[in-house]
């Protein structure tokens, strides 16, 4: 494993990793950003694009899927994330790379071990869920929160195929504090532009259409979790929220910290 204070072989990637490196963790997210950056083949999400342009993604990695004891690390690189995101840009997200497993499991796999490891974050969170925050996923303005931080999550998986958009050599998970999408709000005309890029864009990326469970932040038919890990076609539907709220304290809203889009 290599030290965050070492300049891996590509020279560019230390100062965006939370934590240490290991080796297979600069293949992946050098092809990664890769990925984010052509021009051959432009990514739907321009703010991804211009995130991964800019430096201002950040990464973290973790050793196996399967060993919830390789997880231990995971709860410090979201902390350690999310006590900075507000200085690194707007165009910013946490993106946490699993190390790649020779045996793929289907897309019903994947969808298991990502609320698997949601739960264990929600068990293993350092502040109480936040007062602003509803509780129960079937609320339109609920949304996963670590650290008393709402986040947007979005889940890649090497069993995605038709939706090029969620797929990655590696399981990976990325967070994005809801702070980032603040000017970014539905009925804002920057809002409403981005989303017509971004459609358009995933029409032209993927072999299936924009899924029917993409929606607005706020927006009462709007089930955020649904957006969090979406299956590789528009056939299948989740059932029930697999994330069940554990009792705890709540912190109260933290003032002048807008909640938007």
């Amino acid at each position: 494993m290599l030290s965050a204070d070492i300049l891996p072989a590509d020279g560019s990637l230390t100062s965006q990793v939370i934590g240490d490196i290991p080796e297979w963790g600069v293949t992946s997210a050098t092809e990664l950003i890769g990925k984010l950056t052509s021009s051959t083949t432009p990514f739907p999400c321009t703010f991804a694009v211009s995130a991964a342009k800019k430096s201002s993604l950040r990464f973290g990695f973790i050793e196996d899927l399967n060993d919830q004891q390789s997880w231990e690390a995971l709860p410090g690189i979201i902390a350690s994330y999310l006590e900075t995101y507000q200085t690194i840009s707007r165009e910013t997200s946490l993106i946490v790379i699993f190390r790649p497993d020779p045996e793929t499991g289907d897309v019903a796999h994947y969808y298991r071990k990502f609320w698997d490891v949601l739960q264990y974050l929600h068990r293993n969170d350092p502040e109480p869920w936040p007062a602003d925050i509803p509780e129960s996923p079937d609320d339109g303005r609920w949304e996963f929160s670590f650290a008393g931080t709402p986040i947007f999550v979005v889940c890649n998986t090497p069993a995605h195929k038709r939706r090029a958009s969620r797929s990655n050599a590696s399981f990976m998970i990325t967070f994005q504090p809801r702070w980032v999408f603040e000017e970014l709000d539905a009925n804002t005309a920057r809002g409403a532009a981005a989303r017509r890029v971004i459609r358009k864009r995933l029409r032209a990326f993927d072999e299936e259409e924009p899924s029917p469970e993409l929606g607005s932040y706020g927006d009462p038919g709007n089930r955020e979790w649904r957006q969090y890990y979406l299956p590789d076609d528009n056939v299948m539907t989740p059932g029930r929220c697999p994330f069940h709220h554990e009792t705890r304290d709540r912190v109260p809203a933290a003032r002048g910290e807008g909640i938007g889009d």
